[in-house]
């Protein structure tokens, strides 16, 4: 038998040896609930995906006092030598030549605050917050913002609602160029 044959039939065994041992699947880790797969998928703008739970202006105050003054500065003003950007401020200056992008002056949904905050802050341990430290944390940013008052509670339905100040400077897609990127049929 040639080398080739030889070749094509030992690959074809171990093809075949693969497909059988997968048929059956790996048996390693442990079955992932469909509550373990929401921390990676985003958040929608209309709330959708949001936890149970709720947080409030005073309690924010105090989880952001322990968990994020330290990068992003008391007065959420932020502290560049930690990485951590200004959260407040900014509003009117994105079209201008030297633009603060912050939650208050860019960020079109309060869900991507919630969002954000949920998967990826504390920075130095991300995810660590439970639903109502975010939902406070996110009243409290909001309430500093001017965006919510200071008595706000933030939950599922409350959060979605709130009327960001940048709500209307983000292009969706759906204007009347549209049909420029449709082939007609």
């Amino acid at each position: 038998m040639s080398t080739l044959k030889l070749f094509s039939l030992a690959a074809l065994v171990l093809a075949l040896g693969a497909s059988a041992a997968f048929a059956e699947g790996p048996e390693v880790g442990a079955p992932v609930s469909d509550q373990d797969l929401a921390r990676y998928f985003a958040i929608q703008p209309d709330g959708e995906g949001l936890p149970p739970g709720s947080g409030t202006v005073s309690a924010g105050a105090k989880v952001y006092g322990e968990r994020c003054a330290a990068c992003h500065g008391d007065k959420l003003q932020g502290v560049p030598a930690a990485g951590g950007p200004a959260l407040v401020g900014g509003r009117g200056t994105l079209a201008s030549p030297k633009p603060v992008k912050t939650v208050e002056s860019y960020w079109p949904y309060a869900s991507t605050l919630y969002d954000y905050v949920w998967r990826a802050m504390p920075f130095d341990q991300p995810g660590s917050l439970s639903p109502d430290e975010v939902y406070a944390v996110s009243a409290y940013i909001l309430s500093k913002a001017g965006v919510v008052g200071e008595d706000a509670t933030m939950d599922a339905k409350s959060l979605p609602k709130v009327e960001m100040p940048n709500a209307k400077g983000f292009y969706d897609g759906r204007g009347p160029d549209l049909s420029l990127y449709h082939a007609e049929r």
